[in-house]
């Protein structure tokens, strides 16, 4: 497949279940768009069709203690 080469029928739906398992399977949309040669819009609007619960972006993010930006001592 070409870049920009528009993807319809039998051929988009094999792409999209490879998607769909790699995305499951951990992969992130921009890995994955990588390896197809595609943008990351065309690799997300494809896993949307296909009903994937889509993971919040960046990966583990530290823990926020409350108040610690009152009690910073300035």
């Amino acid at each position: 497949m070409r870049k920009g080469e528009q993807i319809t029928g039998a051929a988009r739906e094999k792409l999209a279940r490879e998607m769909k398992e790699q995305y499951e399977g951990g992969r992130s949309i921009r890995a994955i768009a990588e390896a197809y040669g595609r943008s990351y819009g065309f690799v997300h609007r494809v896993l949307t069709e296909t009903d994937v619960s889509l993971r919040g972006r960046g990966g583990e993010q530290p823990q926020r203690r409350l108040g610690t930006a009152a009690h910073s001592g300035r």
